[in-house]
């Protein structure tokens, strides 16, 4: 399931678009100020924000900008009732991938949703697993594979960064109670229930090789 995070202060207008997007089949977490989407991006992965611009403590820009300065690569999608041409492009320097102007019907943005979906639709294959990034689906031989949350993060995480380094903190962030060793245990898990090699490097991180 594809998982979003929407950024709208007007919680009627915030409720009826989660309600919208759900009945699409799309899962939504919603934030009605800017400091909210910080807090549950902390917690959880994302395969697209929505986020509106003019939103209490921290505008949407300021957010996207943040979240862009971490290394976020979540693409965006600004909703907002700006429609002045400093403002679109403001939006797009700063790293959203599409502006929808208030108001507007939820089917179009729906529509722009799957246009995004379709054009990022690209599997990521390592030996006989198949990988699709943005819902999330994992395949086996051809067999559909459940994890739970805490490993679907992790392989999610080193699944997109193929080939490259992921420090320890970053995938500790995604257990319940961080340490190594529960890290540890959860990529031995991982390892065991997918028959792939997941390299320690030491004094580094982990990464899954795919040459």
């Amino acid at each position: 399931m594809m998982k979003i995070l929407l950024l709208e202060d007007d919680r009627i207008l915030c409720e009826s678009l989660k309600e919208f997007l759900e009945l699409e089949g799309y899962g939504v977490d919603v934030a009605h100020r800017g400091p909210d989407v910080f807090d549950l991006t902390f917690k959880h992965s994302y395969d697209l924000y929505i986020l509106d611009v003019n939103v209490p403590d921290i505008d949407g820009f300021d957010v996207l900008t943040s979240l862009k300065e971490s290394g976020d690569k979540t693409p965006a999608i600004y909703i907002t009732a700006l429609t002045d041409i400093n403002s679109i492009s403001k939006g797009f320097e700063i790293g959203a991938d599409d502006y929808i102007k208030k108001p507007f019907d939820p089917e179009e943005l729906v529509i722009r949703i799957k246009r995004k979906y379709q054009k990022d639709n690209t599997l990521i294959r390592l030996n006989d697993i198949a990988y699709n990034p943005l819902t999330r689906e994992l395949k086996k031989d051809g067999h559909t594979i459940g994890l739970g949350e805490v490993q679907q993060n992790i392989f999610h995480t080193l699944m997109v960064e193929q080939n490259k380094i992921v420090d320890s903190y970053t995938l500790m962030d995604f257990l319940e109670q961080p340490s190594p060793n529960a890290l540890r245990v959860n990529l031995a898990k991982l390892k065991n229930k997918l028959g792939i090699e997941i390299k320690n490097i030491r004094a580094q991180g982990y990464m899954i090789e795919n040459l």
